[in-house]
């Protein structure tokens, strides 16, 4: 795991997920938050984002899935390393986490847990520890579920998903998260 990363987490558990422009100017002037991950924009606008990110002294993780004209081949992730100055990615796809690994960027690898079927195929895949920095678990609403996840994986867990009151926060917090992501912009100040 990159401890530079774990570090910027740890700062503030509470992650910005920007998902608009009127997010990403919310965010922009919150000096507090300190990771931020991008869950719009294309291949068009995504590294004029990353940059305005970066100007203001934020970590930038961008969610490839989320980024209108990136493919699901894992080259993807060249693009994001060659063309912007992103921290790191986001994927539910395990080949973009290991090749973003390879290009020395951050990586959070982004499950569902919709059903045990998943949560087994996630704790029983060695790649996931060797790749992921973090392993983002949605929904977040889920402390026992989110326990389990955090005692049996390598690597630490971030919720996101639903997350919409403090109560919630502090619930995956005490469930052994290391930090949530909101797109709920009243959560980002908790």
């Amino acid at each position: 795991m990159n401890q530079k990363f774990y570090d910027a987490v740890a700062a503030n558990p509470v992650i910005a997920a920007v998902k608009n422009e009127s997010g990403l100017k919310k965010c922009l002037d919150m000096p507090e938050i300190c990771v931020v991950f991008v869950l719009y924009g294309s291949i068009g606008t995504i590294s004029a984002l990353v940059e305005q990110l970066k100007q203001a002294g934020k970590t930038v993780i961008v969610h490839m899935d989320l980024v209108a004209g990136l493919g699901a081949k894992a080259e993807a992730a060249d693009f994001i390393a060659q063309y912007t100055r992103a921290d790191g990615i986001i994927s539910t796809r395990i080949e973009q986490v290991r090749r973003a690994k390879e290009l020395s960027l951050y990586t959070v690898y982004r499950i569902f847990a919709i059903d045990s079927k998943v949560l087994g195929h996630v704790t029983g895949n060695r790649a996931i520890g060797e790749y992921a920095d973090f392993v983002e678990i949605l929904p977040g609403l889920m402390p026992k579920v989110i326990r389990r996840m955090c005692r049996e994986l390598a690597v630490p867990v971030i919720t996101g998903g639903l997350i919409s009151e403090k109560e919630d926060v502090i619930a995956a917090l005490d469930a052994g998260a290391a930090a949530i992501s909101a797109t709920n912009e009243d959560v980002w100040g908790m």
